[in-house]
């Protein structure tokens, strides 16, 4: 092709060939010693939050006995903390990209020692469960704010997705020690030391962050905020209404199995949800689109909707395992927390040990990782729902463990790299956000669902000691792991994969450009799918041809 006039190409159908996440940027450089430190670091941040709601399980009992928790109340010691933190990952993550990724780190460990350190001492319950909302809201600017971080230190493709799979994996790992952490707790002190322990690790590490995170850009400059001041491109009506929805509908579904399904205690606060939602989705096409918490062009990059739903899966499993299991084991079978905890050691060990498969998406494609770590669960968690007595623990519950905590690491880490891959840098920090708000959601979300299923059922069927509502609970798991399943084999399209939207410099994806092409210039591949490339010096290039943006 030999052009001698403008031609006009769509920057929301262009996409770049580079493997990594610096989208053309130019990235710091920084000494071996100081990335693996700053990467432990990011881990640790990682797993304080998956520790601030997974040690809290052997606590349930002693919480719900010391501040006086109903049984549909109880929900809220976890659904508070996790609510909070899903909704707010998605403003968190606009403030790494609009503005500084390493203040939202600091602040956000910073506050959350604070805010811990002061849960330890309360004795109301209405106190608490603020509390952790708002433990929660710091917890969720730690997330992108790392991960942005994260992918400038890591700028290797394969070094990244190494990073990108230990930062994801520590968040497992702690999901399942805090476990045992939590229980020792509880067995030796007071559930208190559960929160005290997470102020002691977290304040000293903000104040190291603040010499050895060096200075950070923001990661939007001007000309992508239009000249809109920086904070009208925080969405904060959009994540203040989604976040009021996915209370009331936390409430509705937690109050369905004991005020019944058609109270207008339940309809109400259900419908009003929602419509909230539609809402939500609806007020995100209307405003500028890199001012959006959600911006609508994210569903459309390749396999991202598919994703995002398969990230809701593995907490939402370890969590329903969770909360069934404790509560069982202690209140029913009469095993001490600490010998929960014990029960529990090779969840723990096997998902430490998957914590380190991100090198797999190099030899298999993620679609076929994803699937065999989801057909692990479908297997799980059909023997679980069989375990109905202390004598199936070795028959049933210890290979449930080994194989479900497996299969969901594996889920976890291999959707992580492939959402990440999905995006272009300037959206790292929404990615990440999108990403750790689904797995937070799918713990709200399956703790309710399935704590109203529990009660509901026991309520014909023999009590709070029989099982049958937890079997209940896990069948519902078991369908739900399942359409989790069908919707990956179908939807996930691997020749849609491995390309990621690119901007360019001052122009919304979503707008046509015209480029200027030298006469006599040749492009190395078809017209009809351009591949944008922007170089550190923001210069375009399509097709491996310079190109001037008019």
């Amino acid at each position: 092709m030999l052009p001698d006039t403008p031609v006009e190409f769509s920057a929301s159908t262009a996409s770049s060939p580079a493997e990594t996440l610096t989208d053309g940027r130019a990235t710091q450089k920084y000494s071996p010693a100081r990335r693996y430190v700053l990467l432990i670091v990011f881990c640790l941040s990682q797993a304080l939050d998956a520790y601030n709601a997974a040690a809290l399980f052997p606590a349930i009992p002693s919480l719900v006995k010391d501040l006086n928790f109903t049984e549909a109340e109880s929900t809220w010691i976890i659904s508070g903390f996790q609510l909070t933190f899903a909704s707010f990952l998605l403003i968190s993550g606009r403030i790494s990209d609009v503005y500084n990724p390493k203040f939202a780190f600091i602040g956000g460990v910073f506050a959350l020692g604070i805010l811990c350190l002061g849960a330890g001492f309360v004795t109301d319950k209405i106190v608490f469960i603020v509390l952790r909302a708002l433990i929660g809201i710091a917890g969720a600017m730690t997330i992108p704010s790392a991960l942005a971080l994260l992918v400038d230190v890591f700028p290797e493709p394969t070094e990244q997705a190494r990073a990108i799979a230990v930062f994801v994996g520590c968040g497992g790992v702690a999901n399942s020690l805090g476990l045992i952490i939590g229980a020792i707790f509880v067995q030796f002190a007071s559930w208190s030391w559960v929160f005290w322990s997470i102020a002691i690790v977290s304040m000293p590490v903000a104040a190291i962050c603040v010499f050895l995170i060096p200075k950070q850009e923001p990661r939007l400059n001007e000309a992508a905020l239009g000249g809109r001041p920086r904070w009208k491109s925080l969405d904060i009506l959009g994540v203040t209404i989604l976040t009021i929805a996915l209370v009331l509908f936390i409430f509705a579904v937690t109050s369905g199995g004991t005020s019944g399904w058609g109270s207008a205690r339940v309809l109400a606060p259900l419908i009003i949800s929602i419509l909230m939602v539609a809402g939500f989705f609806y007020y995100e096409t209307t405003i500028p689109e890199d001012c959006a918490a959600i911006p609508p062009r994210t569903w459309f990059l390749p396999n991202f909707l598919v994703l995002f739903f398969t990230a809701l899966l593995p907490y939402f499993w370890w969590n329903v395992m969770f909360t069934i299991s404790t509560t069982l084991w202690q209140n029913v079978w009469h095993w001490s927390a600490l010998s929960v905890a014990i029960h529990l050691i090779p969840n723990g060990a096997l998902a430490f040990a998957m914590s380190f498969t991100g090198s797999l998406s190099h030899i298999f494609n993620p679609k076929w990782n994803i699937l065999f770590g989801e057909g692990l669960c479908i297997i799980a968690t059909t023997l679980f729902a069989f375990a109905d007595g202390p004598e199936k623990y070795w028959p049933f519950i210890f290979p449930a463990l080994v194989l479900g905590s497996a299969g969901a690491m594996l889920t976890l880490t291999q959707t992580n790299i492939a959402m990440c891959r999905a995006g272009p840098a300037s959206m790292a920090g929404t990615v990440g956000a999108i990403f750790n708000g689904s797995l937070q959601l799918g713990t709200a979300l399956g703790i309710s669902i399935v704590g109203s299923i529990e009660v509901s059922v026991e309520a014909t069927h023999g009590g709070p000691t029989s099982y049958a509502g937890r079997a209940a609970s896990f069948w519902f798991l078991l369908a739900f792991v399942g359409v989790e399943f069908l919707s990956m084999l179908v939807f996930y399209h691997i020749s849609k994969e491995g390309t990621a939207i690119t901007d360019i410099p001052g122009k919304p994806a979503a707008e046509v450009v015209t480029v200027i092409v030298e006469k006599g210039a040749k492009f190395a591949g078809a017209v009809e799918q351009p591949q944008f490339v922007v170089t550190p010096e923001g210069h375009v290039k399509i097709n491996e041809v310079p190109v001037t943006v008019i």
